[in-house]
This record gives C-alpha cells, structure tokens and sequence, in this order.
C-alpha cells in the first residue's frame, strides 16, 4: 500500500497490508473490547472524547502536514478539518448522554420507555478527500454510543488511517476500541460478512455505495451511504451578486473541488448570467495554484492523476457539446496532479458537466429563465445531497429551498457539514444521516421496554 504525493508524484511511504488472519484477529479483539466498553459510563466516555479533542489540537500541524502529502489539501484547509474533527468530538463529548436517554412513552403499562443501546462493531470505509473529518463525525458518536469502531480506509491515505487510531490511543481509550485495517476495497466484503461485524458506514463513490449495500443487504446489517453529489447552487434576480459569487468560488473550489457537498452547478437566472460568468472567471483565474504545503495556495493538487484524467476528459466532452470555456481547462504543466480552476458556461442536459458529478475544481454556469426553471433543473439530477438558493428575499428563498431534492439547502450561504444538524442525502447521494441526535441513533438497537 503505498502513499503518494500528488503535488510531486513522489513516494512517501510504503504500508504493508493486514494478512487475512490479522484482520480476523483484530476484529476478534475489537469485539472482545467492546463487550466491555458497552458497559462504560458517559461520563467516562465524555472524558476520553474529551481527550481525545485535545491531542487532535495539540498534534495540529503535525496532523494537517500528513494530510496535505498524501491527498493534497492546503495546509491551511488540513489545520481547519483537524480542528472541526476535535469540534465533532467535544460535541458528542458534551450531548451523547441527552441524546440517547431513555424516552418515556405512555402507555397501558405502569412504565414504558424507549432505550439506545449500542449495536457492537461498525465498519467504517472511508474516502480520501477529508481524510480526518470524515472519520470523526462517524467515530465520535459510534464510541459515545458504546459501539466500536474498525476503519477501513481509501488506499491512498494510510498514514491519515494510523494518525487516527493513534489519536484514540494518546487519549487513553482502550487499545482495540477503535482499529484500522490496512487492506484492499476487494477485502472489505469479507468483513462485511464476519458476524462480529454488525453494521456498516460508508462515505464515498456511488459503485461503492452499491456494492457495500448489496453485500450488507444480503447479510442483513444495518448501513448507511453518503455518495456523491452534484450540488445545485441557484442564484436567483434579487440575489446579492458581490456576496454571492464570493461564496460561489469557495463553494466550488474547497479541497481543490473534492467535496461531495461542494457546489457543482451553478443555476443562475438570465438577467444576471453574463454578470455571474464574468465575476467568477475573474476570481477563478487569479486563484494560486500550486504547493499545498504554501501557506499563500488556494488550490492544491487533485488526489491523483487518474482523477485528473476523468476530469479532463468530463471538460473536454462538454465543450466539444457546445459548453464554451471561460479559463482553466488544462493540467498544470510539470509535476504533480495540478488542474488548473476552470469556468464553464451554457453548460446544457446532456453534458457530463451537467447530468455527472465533476470531482474538481471545475465550475459549470446553467443559464435559466426563472425560478420555476432553476428550480427544475436543480432537480433534474440522480443526486440529491446539498444545495444552496441565492436571493434577498428569504421567504421566497425558503419556498424555493423545500421544492429542492436534497438533504440540505443553504440559503444566503455556503452548504456545509456541521455537528449540530443532520447531515446526508436522497436518491443516489445515499441514505441515513450523520451527525445531530438523528447520527448517533443510526447505529443503535431502538428498544422498547414495557413494564406491568
């Protein structure tokens, strides 16, 4: 297993995998764990979470460094993820208890009540463009809730994989309660299928999504799917334009434009088009691309160069389809997987700019007639994850915002993950919520007791 980095293409370090029996091994350990673990108070969980929050900050630029070589993200976007990775955790630290309280109900009984009891072993498969934070918002609240944790996750970060588990471990939690595997995507069937293995989380493509759900279907364990996503971010005639095409280049350019939730088709009405295109090139082409590791880049590298490759040709077929390109369009010439920020705009159905999710920092302009329009093509997509709606008339915004097909809508503002609100999508951007009360009871048994 070897991590590569993107912005020289020079080997970092080789891992090697676990054998078929190491991994059966540790899941053992990780199950005779939390047998234990399950019986833990909150308050001895809050501690540790809490811990946990600390060595995350203390270790900061060490963490963010191992981040921005293997995938690379800017130095500066890795600090910010290892911070909200120490949020999630005092978040959950501080809330775990309330939210899995026991809930009276009244019935016909003396007592009745609903209990959150853990589920056991989760496994956790993981992608690379938010390396920590992904892993986070899905570990903080499984240990809370009593569950253990085995990660599985993207080849490409593996020194991001151990950071992590050795965050647990500095905190004080117990050595197996939360383990990573250095194994291949084809191993991960297996392990779906050990019975000590009793659900499973994963964040990533849309194949994978399918093939972790079938196997977990025919096994008949718990998952939940967050996939790709093709967010609509539509700008309407009464939009603040200055503030809204700021947002829009952060929007698309966040991680180089590898976020699942990152805006990837910008819907604009046709009064405005002319004046959102030409703000938008201006800012894109001026952004600086080039070493992650620079304090003063904007755009780092895509992942990998076959990423790049997919992009490219994404763009070229748009174009060649009628798409007209305003800047970038190119890689970066020398080393490295550099993709240059591209603009393109009368980006039609049709185009893969337009019906596929462009993983990259490419942005494409739809020019529509009126809201009934925008909000049309906003939902003419497979996906439904996040979105955002542009207008100074937030009342007419929020009737917009319920008419959209996702799992969350900003409005006046960048779509974004946050601890306190539940967080996936519908269709084919994935089913089951992360995060808020709604994340932690994903992967708990919901009992009810009736007493006499």
């Amino acid at each position: 297993m070897k991590a590569i980095n993107p912005a020289t293409d020079e080997l970092i370090k080789e891992y090697e995998e676990h054998t078929e029996d190491e991994v059966t091994q540790i899941i053992g350990q990780v199950h005779e764990e939390q047998v234990k673990w399950r019986e833990t108070s909150f308050a001895h969980r809050s501690g540790l979470m809490h811990k946990a929050a600390a060595v995350l900050r203390e270790n900061v630029d060490s963490y963010a460094r191992t981040m921005s070589l293997e995938m690379g993200k800017t130095i500066t976007e890795a600090r910010a993820e290892v911070e909200k990775s120490a949020w999630v955790c005092e978040y959950y630290a501080d809330n775990a208890e309330k939210f899995l309280a026991d809930e009276i109900i009244e019935t016909d009984a003396s007592r009745s009540f609903v209990a959150y009891e853990p589920m056991g072993i989760v496994l956790a498969v993981m992608p690379w463009n938010f390396p920590f934070w992904q892993v986070f918002r899905f570990a903080a609240p499984a240990l809370m809730a009593g569950n253990a944790g085995i990660l599985k996750h993207a080849s490409n970060v593996p020194g991001s994989a151990l950071a992590i588990e050795e965050v647990f471990h500095e905190a004080g939690f117990p050595k197996d309660i939360f383990r990573t595997l250095l194994i291949s995507a084809r191993k991960v069937e297996n392990i779906i299928k050990n019975p000590l293995v009793k659900a499973v989380t994963l964040t990533g493509s849309e194949p994978a999504g399918m093939q972790v759900a079938a196997t977990a279907g025919r096994e008949l364990k718990k998952t939940v799917l967050e996939l790709g996503g093709s967010d609509p971010f539509i700008v309407l005639e009464d939009a603040d334009l200055p503030a809204c095409v700021l947002t829009s280049v952060k929007a698309r350019m966040i991680n180089a434009g590898q976020s699942c939730i990152a805006a990837k088709r910008f819907i604009v009405v046709e009064p405005l088009v002319k004046q959102f295109e030409e703000q938008q090139t201006q800012i894109m082409s001026n952004l600086k691309v080039g070493d992650p590791l620079d304090e003063n880049t904007k755009v780092g590298p895509m992942a990998r160069l076959d990423l790049l490759e997919e992009l490219h040709e994404q763009v070229v077929k748009s174009i060649a389809m009628g798409a007209r390109l305003l800047c970038g369009g190119k890689k970066l010439e020398g080393p490295g997987a550099f993709y240059l920020p591209t603009v393109l705009a009368d980006v039609k159905k049709g185009m893969p700019a337009y019906d596929e999710e462009t993983f990259g920092p490419v942005s494409a302009i739809i020019p529509v007639k009126d809201t009934e329009e925008a909000i049309f093509v906003a939902n003419d997509s497979e996906f439904g994850l996040g979105g955002s709606v542009w207008s100074r008339d937030v009342k007419k915004a929020e009737a917009v915002a319920r008419r959209i097909e996702t799992g969350a809508v900003f409005i006046n503002g960048l779509t974004k993950s946050d601890p306190r609100l539940p967080f996936g999508g519908v269709k084919k951007s994935g089913y089951g919520r992360e995060l808020s009360h709604f994340g932690i009871r994903e992967f708990v048994n919901v009992k009810s007791i009736w007493i006499a």
